[in-house]
C-alpha cells in the first residue's frame, strides 16, 4: 500500500515509497543511490522557488545523494549555484548535477576524500575559481557501521567514523571561514541519534552529538561575523547509508517504528536547509531544527 498524503500531486504520490521496503544491501559505503529500489525522491515537482538564495554559492559535502542531493537541488529552484562533493560515487554526482542545471544552476563536482584536510582547500580554491564567492556551507558527509556491543566497534572503525562525521566540520569550515562575508551561513547535519540514541550506532551517535555541540559552540563564535551556524537533525530517511549500513531484512521495516509510521524521502528535508541558507532565518543561530517523523526529542 502507498500511503496517501492530500498535499502531493497524484504524480508524486504514485511515486512515493511503500513503508515498507525490499530488502536489499550494499557492501560499499556511501553507498550508491542509482542502485536503490526504490530510487529515493530526491525532488518535489510541487515546490517552486522564489529566488531566496539567488546569487548565492553553496558548497554540499555529500551532495551527490540522499540528503545532499536534495539540497542541491532545492538550493537551485531558488536560484543558488552549488559545489557538491562527493567519495567516489561519480554517477550519482553525475546525475545531480543535472537535476540542478535542469533548474537553472550551476554545479561544480568535486571527488576526493574529506578525510584528509588538504582536500578542504582544494575545495575551496576549486570553488572559488569557478564561482569567485562561497555563501553557505553545507557539511553533510557521513558513514555508519552498526554494532551491536562497543565491544565490537574495533580502533579502526572508530577512527573511520570519527575522521568521516566530524574531522571534515573543522578542516572545511576552517579554509572556507576566511572567504565567508557578513550574512553566509554553515548548516551542518545532525541526526535523531544525538538525542534519542541509538544502540546499534554507539559511535555515529557520538560523532552527531558532536556535531550538535560543533554547531552551537560555533555559532557563538561566529555571532560577531554576521556569519549563522544551524543544523539540521533528520530521523530515519531514504538514502545509500541506508542500504549501505544494514543488513537486507533490516532495511525492510525501516523508518516505520516512527510515529508517522514511515521513513522520511530526502526532498522533505530540502525546504529546512533553504530556511537556514536564507534570510528567513536571519534571527536563527546555533539552533537544530528536527525533521524526524514526530519522534519526541528534548532539545
Amino acid at each position: 500500500m502507498i500511503p496517501k498524503y492530500p498535499y502531493y500531486s497524484e504524480e508524486v504520490q504514485c511515486k512515493r515509497v511503500p513503508i515498507t521496503f525490499p530488502p536489499q544491501h550494499q557492501d560499499l559505503q556511501p553507498g550508491l543511490e542509482y542502485k536503490m529500489n526504490p530510487v529515493p525522491i530526491s525532488d518535489n515537482p510541487e515546490y517552486k522557488g522564489s529566488g531566496k538564495l539567488a546569487g548565492k554559492v553553496a558548497i554540499i559535502t555529500g551532495g551527490d545523494s540522499g540528503i545532499g542531493r536534495a539540497v542541491a537541488i532545492g538550493f537551485a529552484k531558488e536560484g543558488a549555484d552549488v559545489a557538491i562533493v562527493y567519495l567516489y560515487e561519480r554517477k550519482d554526482a553525475t546525475d545531480t548535477k543535472r537535476m540542478v542545471e535542469c533548474y537553472g544552476g550551476r554545479c561544480l563536482l568535486i571527488e576526493g576524500d574529506l578525510r584528509r584536510p588538504e582536500f578542504s582547500t582544494e575545495i575551496v580554491n576549486r570553488t572559488l575559481q569557478c564561482y569567485g564567492k562561497i555563501n553557505v556551507l553545507v557539511l553533510n558527509q557521513g558513514v555508519q557501521f552498526p554494532q551491536p556491543s562497543i565491544m565490537d566497534i574495533s580502533n579502526e572503525q572508530l577512527e573511520d567514523t570519527y575522521r568521516t562525521n566530524i574531522f571534515p566540520h573543522f578542516y572545511l569550515t576552517k579554509a572556507a571561514l576566511p572567504h565567508l562575508c557578513p550574512g553566509s551561513t554553515i548548516i551542518s547535519t545532525a541526526s535523531v541519534t544525538a538525542y534519542a540514541g541509538a544502540p546499534l550506532l554507539v559511535d555515529y551517535s557520538s560523532t552527531k552529538g558532536a556535531v550538535v555541540s560543533f554547531t552551537r559552540s560555533l555559532a557563538l563564535q561566529l555571532v560577531s561575523k554576521e556569519i549563522r551556524v544551524n543544523a539540521v537533525a533528520p530521523g530515519p530517511i531514504w538514502t545509500p547509508l541506508t542500504v549501505s549500513s544494514y543488513p537486507a531484512e533490516y532495511v525492510k521495516t525501516f523508518g516505520s517504528d516512527t510515529p508517522m509510521k514511515r521513513a522520511g524521502q530526502p526532498f522533505e528535508l530540502a525546504p529546512t536547509y533553504i530556511y537556514l541558507a536564507s534570510d528567513d532565518s536571519s534571527f536563527v543561530t546555533g539552533q537544530v531544527l528536527h525533521v524526524n517523523g514526530g519522534i519526541q526529542t528534548e532539545t
